[in-house]
């Protein structure tokens, strides 16, 4: 298993879980976004950084994705996309998509999507909450226990 991190919009607090992570099972963690980061330095860790443009990161993660990779994205269609090539996808606030609930969430999106459209202001997610770490941890926690002992 690798993990594939979508980390344009991924929270620092997110991904210093995911540093963390990567060092104590020595899981290859590799950072996709348009921009170039700072890591810390670590055989585990690395980056890849694309050209702009709408989707550029969530194409370059699916094209090296392989069956069973993790990745960690809140972008909903990029889920889809992962879990249809056989990946696990994790939300940011832990919660973990799945063939069962993947759909429901593409409607969700979408509908919200139509109402930004139409002018009507829906609000953006609300900010990080301690509660949101600890369930995104945990679940982390969770995914790789079951891989490290298979």
């Amino acid at each position: 298993m690798k993990i594939w991190v979508d980390a344009d919009a991924c929270p620092v607090v997110i991904k210093n879980i995911l540093f963390k992570a990567a060092d104590r099972t020595g899981l290859e963690l590799t950072l996709v976004a348009n921009q170039r980061m700072r890591v810390p330095s670590s055989p585990n860790i690395k980056t890849i950084q694309v050209g702009s443009g709408l989707d550029v990161a969530d194409n370059e993660i699916v094209k090296r994705l392989s069956v069973g990779d993790l990745v960690i994205t809140a972008d909903i269609p990029l889920a889809a996309e992962v879990i249809e090539k056989g990946g696990h996808a994790l939300d940011p606030r832990g919660e973990l998509h799945s063939t069962e609930n993947i759909r429901a969430r593409l409607n969700i999106r979408d509908f919200m999507d139509n109402l930004r459209s139409s002018g009507i202001e829906t609000g953006g997610p609300p900010a990080l909450s301690q509660r949101d770490r600890k369930t995104f941890a945990n679940r982390l926690d969770q995914l790789l226990s079951r891989e490290c002992s298979n």
